[in-house]
């Protein structure tokens, strides 16, 4: 049983969407803000956690950012209807997704199912001598999916479940271009729909930390209105 944590200031929707997830069979821990919910991830983690943004003492985003420094666990923010400018920095900083208020709370559901299997694929631990599951090298680029590792010239990166999956689409086929389409089916279930800036800022966000590792780090090119590809350096 998946462990969910819920963190937000209005009390209606903890109590409606933690009602909804129990009874998909989750177990459920909820948060009123920010600073309560970190003292209980430094005791111990969930298996994913669903964040609101705007909340008091602690809002969501510096929430994140301390969290990004220890765990890669999926993160989902829910956001205001029109705050077009939270969904992006809250993506850049390392979220997986985002829904926005008012939502479905089936559609919650089903982006919590999709990122929690994302998750158990590339953390798993059945060996498989696939694409999907073997030691992939190009280049400087060494990554395990069963480990769920990246390492650049030598440099380990930690990248989030939505992060890998996309810089192994990519790098799977150098030279390749792969379009924001074809990436958003890596990343998501066909039933879940995101638009091109999600994927955009996703992107964005790997590529800064891969120049974590390496200042000069470029694989990743950009061909504007068709998508991205990966150079094997």
């Amino acid at each position: 049983m998946s462990k969910i944590a819920l963190v937000d200031d209005d009390r209606n929707i903890l109590t409606s969407v933690s009602m909804t997830l129990e009874a998909e069979g989750f177990e459920v821990e909820t948060y009123n803000d920010g600073q309560q919910a970190l003292d209980a991830f430094n005791k111990k983690l969930p298996d994913m956690a669903v964040l609101d943004i705007k909340m008091p003492r602690m809002d969501g985003m510096d929430l994140l950012q301390r969290l990004r420094q220890k765990t890669q666990m999926p993160v989902i923010f829910l956001t205001s209807k029109d705050d077009e400018i939270d969904e992006v920095l809250g993506l850049r900083m390392g979220a997986d997704d985002y829904v926005k208020k008012p939502f479905s709370q089936r559609l919650l559901v089903e982006r919590i199912r999709a990122l929690l299997r994302r998750q158990e694929a590339v953390e798993g631990d059945v060996v498989g001598d696939t694409e999907e599951t073997k030691i992939m090298s190009r280049g400087e680029l060494v990554m395990d999916p069963l480990r769920h590792s990246v390492s650049w010239k030598g440099n380990d990166v930690t990248l989030t479940v939505t992060e890998f999956l996309l810089l192994q689409a990519l790098a799977q086929r150098p030279g390749f271009v792969k379009s924001r389409d074809q990436l958003m089916d890596v990343a998501y279930d066909d039933q879940v729909y995101v638009d091109d800036r999600t994927i955009d800022s996703h992107i964005k966000r790997l590529r800064k930390k891969m120049r974590t590792a390496d200042s000069e780090f470029s694989a990743i090119e950009t061909l504007y209105g068709i998508g991205y590809r990966y150079n094997e350096e």
